[in-house]
């Protein structure tokens, strides 16, 4: 996960925690997060590096929807990341 922005690592955290998303879904959710507008140039682009890099598995709901669903591989990210922090924040 050292290769993703931290725009990326949130798209997917706010993946792993919903049941196959669309993107208009992650959106929602990652503008609450942000308290800003996120534009599609930036939504898909990075949604699309997170499937690329096989921690995101995206599908297709109808003919104009995809969602996305954690893969494997992301989740293993995470759980590396959560390891990783634990070292530096004792929570």
């Amino acid at each position: 996960m050292d290769d993703l922005t931290g725009f990326q690592r949130d798209l997917l955290y706010v993946i792993s925690g919903a049941d196959q998303p669309s993107g208009q879904d992650v959106k929602e959710e990652i503008e609450g997060y942000y308290s800003a507008e996120i534009n599609h140039g930036r939504l898909y682009p990075n949604l699309d590096t997170l499937v690329n890099k096989e921690f995101v598995e995206k599908g297709q709901l109808d003919r104009r929807t995809n969602y996305y669903e954690i893969s494997d591989d992301g989740l293993r990210e995470i759980e590396d990341r959560r390891e990783w922090e634990r070292q530096y924040v004792d929570v």
